[in-house]
């Protein structure tokens, strides 16, 4: 068999004819679309690590900030918590300073009526302690009680005549105040009993109905005086002695009570 060299040589120059075709218009573009693509691929990469670095650094940021603003949220509740605390403690503080006022202040009203109280009963105990005595020396003894009063005066001013001397020194007159006006006679007794001590010496007579019952002799820089005040505050002392007892007694009869 004989080999045909001419055939093989066509051949040949049809199957380098074929590559050069296909790496001309087939290999060519589609290498050339493979690189494109390839850049391609690598651009959107590229712009793939960028939006990524960029929303890693905005995430980084808004981390960030809710960080800031959680820390600000709690220093201003701290703040809201404090001043609230402090308006708390302010206003329980103005309220215990108003109980307290309003407790002074009922206490000072309590002590105020006590003392009214007082000195009503005062006025009352005194009112009735004149009318017994009034209707005792009389029923009894049949005396005025000022008349009585004058007498005890003039008894008190007995142990006391040298020290009245030296106060009454160079002194013309004397006063002697009554509650109420002085019987004559009374008037009569006391005059003649002092100017049977201080001869010199003039009385006058005056009334206040301010002064508690009784008489008030005032002879120069000295005074003497006999009223039922102090009578009065020895029966206000005997009557809260006795309601001490009486309260103190109750309490241990509570006490004594079975269960």
């Amino acid at each position: 068999m004989s080999i045909d060299w001419i055939t093989v040589a066509a051949q040949i120059a049809n199957f380098l004819v074929l590559v050069w075709l296909l790496k001309r218009f087939l290999y060519r573009p589609i290498l050339d679309g493979i690189d494109a693509r390839e850049a391609e691929i690598a651009t959107r990469m590229d712009s793939a690590v960028a939006a990524k670095a960029k929303a890693e650094a905005v995430e980084a940021a808004f981390e960030e900030k809710m960080r800031a603003l959680n820390a600000a949220q709690s220093e201003m509740e701290e703040t809201v918590r404090k001043a609230a605390e402090a308006q708390r403690d302010a206003l329980l503080a103005d309220a215990q300073l108003r109980m307290e006022q309003e407790h002074t202040n009922w206490q000072a009203h309590q002590a105020d009526e006590a003392r009214k109280f007082a000195a009503s009963l005062h006025s009352a105990g005194a009112s009735a302690v004149l009318q017994v005595t009034r209707k005792a020396l009389t029923d009894l003894a049949d005396q005025t009680l000022e008349a009585r009063m004058a007498q005890h005066l003039m008894q008190q001013i007995q142990p006391m005549i040298a020290d009245l001397g030296r106060a009454v020194g160079q002194a013309k007159t004397a006063v002697l105040t009554s509650h109420d006006p002085m019987l004559p006679a009374a008037q009569s007794a006391v005059m003649t009993a002092l100017q049977a001590q201080f001869p010199d010496v003039q009385l006058r007579f005056e009334t206040d109905a301010a002064q508690a019952p009784g008489l008030m002799l005032r002879m120069g820089g000295a005074q003497v005086a006999w009223t039922v005040d102090s009578y009065i505050d020895g029966l206000d002392a005997l009557v809260a002695d006795q309601l001490a007892t009486t309260q103190s007694v109750s309490g241990m009869d509570q006490k004594a009570q079975p269960k």
